[in-house]
C-alpha cells in the first residue's frame, strides 16, 4: 500500500458524489487520489522492459481509478484508498495482460533458462547464479535476470480476471474483504514463509538487503532509494532485479505469495 499522505478534505465531494454523481465532484476525487496511480505505476513499471511506455500503465491506472469510484460501496467499512489500490493495480496488470507486452521470444527464452536452471541445479547440487545460466546459454547475465523478473512478473493475476468458480461470474476483486482473516493452516504456512524469507534475507549483502526493504516493506520507489544510498536509479532496479532473481531461485514459488 503506499505511505501515507495527508488526507484532504473531500467530505462533501464525496456526498455530491455518492447522492448525485455530480462530475465536478468526481473530478476533484480523481484529482485527489491521482497519487495512487502514480504509486502503482511506478512500482509495476519496476520490473518491466523499457519497450513499455509509462503513459499506457497511467492510462490503465486511471481505469481502475475512475472505476473504484463507481462501484466503491462506503457501507463494507473499507478505506477508499485501499480499495481504490486494488482497483488501480488489477487495471493496471490486466491491461499489460491483454496487451501480450511479453513477447513470443522472451516466453521462449524463459523457458530455456527455466531448462538451464534445473539440469544445473541437478548437476551441482546447489542454487545457480544468473552468471552461470548466462554462460551455459551463451546469453549476458544481465538478459537472463531481466528475462526471469519478466516472465515471473506476466504471471500474476489481475484482480479483475474471472475466478475458477465455474458457477459463479465472480472476480477476484469481488472477493476482497474488509479484514484479512487467514485460516490457522493458512497462518501457519505464511509465517514459516516469512520465516524463511527472513533467513535468506541476511545471505544478501547490505545493497541488497537495503533495496528489498525499502522497496517492499517502507515502499519507496527506486528513485527514492537511489536518493537514499547515493546510487543512480538504473544501479538500484539492477540491484532489485538481481536480488529478485536470487529469492525466486531460493524460494522458488514461494516468492510470488510474498511479493505479489
Amino acid at each position: 500500500m503506499p505511505r501515507a499522505k495527508e488526507a484532504p478534505t473531500l467530505e462533501n465531494e464525496w456526498k455530491r458524489w455518492q447522492t448525485d454523481r455530480d462530475p465536478v465532484a468526481g473530478d476533484r476525487l480523481v484529482e485527489a487520489y491521482l497519487h495512487l496511480v502514480e504509486f502503482h505505476v511506478q512500482r509495476i513499471s519496476a520490473n518491466l522492459p523499457r519497450s513499455v511506455q509509462v503513459e499506457d500503465l497511467r492510462s490503465h491506472g486511471l481505469i481502475g481509478l475512475y472505476d473504484a469510484l463507481e462501484k466503491f460501496d462506503p457501507g463494507r467499512e473499507l478505506k477508499f484508498d485501499t480499495y481504490a489500490s486494488f482497483r488501480v493495480r488489477g487495471a493496471i496488470i490486466d491491461g499489460l495482460r491483454q496487451e501480450d507486452w511479453l513477447p513470443r521470444s522472451v516466453r521462449d527464452r524463459s523457458k530455456k533458462i527455466d531448462q538451464a536452471i534445473e539440469a544445473l541445479e541437478q548437476r551441482h547440487g546447489r542454487n545457480i547464479s544468473p552468471a552461470e545460466v548466462a554462460e551455459e546459454l551463451g546469453l549476458k547475465e544481465d538478459e537472463v535476470v531481466h528475462t526471469m523478473n519478466e516472465s515471473f512478473f506476466s504471471n500474476l493475476l489481475s484482480i479483475d480476471e474471472p475466478t475458477q468458480d465455474s458457477e459463479k461470474n465472480d472476480t477476484y476483486s469481488s472477493t476482497i474483504v474488509d479484514q484479512q482473516t487467514l485460516t490457522p493452516e493458512e497462518t501457519l504456512g505464511k509465517k514459516a514463509v516469512y520465516e524463511e524469507l527472513a533467513e535468506i534475507l541476511k545471505t544478501l549483502n547490505r545493497n541488497e538487503q537495503l533495496v528489498i526493504s525499502l522497496f517492499y516493506f517502507e515502499e519507496f520507489t527506486l528513485t527514492e532509494i537511489g536518493e537514499a544510498l547515493n546510487l543512480s536509479t538504473s544501479r538500484i532496479s539492477q540491484i532489485h532485479s538481481k536480488t529478485i532473481f536470487k529469492l525466486q531461485q531460493k524460494l522458488k514459488n514461494k516468492v510470488s505469495d510474498f511479493f505479489s
